[in-house]
C-alpha cells in the first residue's frame, strides 16, 4: 500500500469525511484491521479564504505548495488536495513536488465518462462556477460541457458555502435553494450535477435531483484508494 498525503484543512468539515472515507473502502478491501497509510497537512483556512477574495492565488499556491513538500518529506507518495476550489493553484503544488497530485477534475470526469452524460451543472464556490480552471479542463481534457446558475443564484450558492456548510451548519432553506437551482440547471439541458465543493454532500443527496449526482469527495476518495493500492 503506497501512502497517501493529504491537505485537508479546506474546510476540515470536508476533510473528515475524506479520512473516513478512504479508511473506511480500505477496511473494505483488506478487511481485518487494515487502514489508510497517509500523512495529513490541515491548513489554517481563514488566511487561504482571504487570499481567494482577494484574488491573491499565487500566495494561496505558496502556502499549499508549502504543505505539499511537508507531505513529502513526512514520506507521502502521492497527494491528494481536499478541495475543489484550491485545485486552480494545482500547478504550483505540482511544481514543488516531485510525488503525483490526483487531480479531483479528472476523477470525476472518469466517472462522468463511464455515463452516457457530457452535459454537466456545474455547483460550487462562486470561484469554481465562475472560473475557468475547473471547466475547462473538463471540457478540454474530457469533452465534458458545464452549465453554471444565474449571477445571482452563483452568489446564494457561495454564501451558503462559506457561511454555513464551512461552520457546519446544514440548514433545510438553503437545501430547498440547491434543490431548485438543480432543478434550473436540469431545464437547461444538465444530464447530471457535480457537486464541486466538498462540502455540497454535507447539504445535498440523490434524492434532490432528478439526474445523476457525482460526489466530488466521494469520488476523489475512492479514486486515492484506487491509487494507494495499485501496483503502480
Amino acid at each position: 500500500m503506497k501512502t497517501l498525503g493529504l491537505i485537508g484543512g479546506m474546510s476540515w468539515e470536508s476533510t473528515v469525511p475524506y479520512y473516513q472515507r478512504i479508511n473506511q473502502e480500505i477496511r473494505q478491501r483488506l478487511g481485518g484491521l487494515h487502514s489508510a497509510k497517509l500523512v495529513l497537512y490541515s491548513v489554517d483556512f481563514q488566511p487561504i479564504e482571504q487570499y481567494m477574495r482577494a484574488d491573491e492565488w499565487d500566495a494561496a499556491g505558496a502556502r499549499l505548495a508549502q504543505a505539499a513538500r511537508a507531505l513529502e518529506l513526512a514520506g507521502a507518495e502521492g497527494l491528494i488536495l481536499c478541495t475543489n476550489t484550491l485545485h486552480k493553484v494545482a500547478p504550483a503544488i505540482e511544481a514543488a513536488v516531485a510525488i503525483p497530485l490526483l487531480h479531483i477534475v479528472d476523477v470525476t470526469a472518469a466517472a462522468i465518462r463511464r455515463t452516457d452524460i457530457r452535459t454537466i451543472g456545474l455547483l460550487g464556490t462562486r470561484f469554481t462556477m465562475e472560473q475557468p480552471f475547473y471547466a475547462e479542463r473538463l471540457l478540454g481534457r474530457h469533452g465534458i460541457r458545464s452549465l453554471t446558475p444565474s449571477a445571482a443564484d452563483r452568489e446564494l450558492a457561495n454564501r451558503i458555502i462559506f457561511e454555513e456548510l464551512c461552520l457546519g451548519r446544514v440548514l433545510e432553506p438553503s437545501c430547498a435553494h440547491y434543490r431548485r437551482i438543480i432543478g434550473q440547471l436540469v431545464a437547461q439541458g444538465a444530464q447530471g450535477i457535480v457537486l464541486g465543493c466538498t462540502e455540497l454532500a454535507m447539504l445535498i443527496t440523490p434524492s434532490d435531483s432528478a439526474v445523476p449526482i457525482f460526489d466530488t469527495t466521494a469520488l476523489h476518495a475512492q479514486a486515492a484508494v484506487d491509487w494507494a493500492l495499485s501496483r503502480v
